[in-house]
């Protein structure tokens, strides 16, 4: 769902839309938007999961303070999706644990 008009704000200014990447899929997105903005208007609500107990994490905080809303942005794991935004053909990918790389002694306890 997406505000076209706000009550204090007006009218939604004109944006481009541009596709992003998710897991491989394309999504339609607007350009300049949060990437965790695009993804929830897509309907997609779990970004990560947790390293131990592999609990699904979205968006908490929306202005970059904590962790749950952490990606791979094209390649590069742990991105804040809240604060980065969307440029088109960006790849977006559902991040398992602490990072993509493979961390010793993660997931051994």
């Amino acid at each position: 769902m997406r505000v076209e008009k706000h009550p204090i704000l007006g009218d939604l200014p004109d944006q481009k839309r541009v596709t992003l990447y998710y897991n491989g899929q394309p999504l339609e997105a607007y350009e300049g938007d949060p990437v965790a903005s695009a993804l929830m208007n897509a309907g997609i609500r779990v970004f990560r999961t947790t390293a131990r107990r592999k609990e699904p994490r979205g968006i908490f905080c929306a202005i970059g303070r904590c962790t749950d809303c952490m990606m791979i942005v094209d390649g590069v794991p742990n991105t804040r999706t809240c604060v980065t935004y969307v440029r088109d053909g960006m790849r977006v990918e559902k991040q398992e644990g602490l990072s993509a790389l493979k961390i010793e002694g993660e997931g051994e306890r």
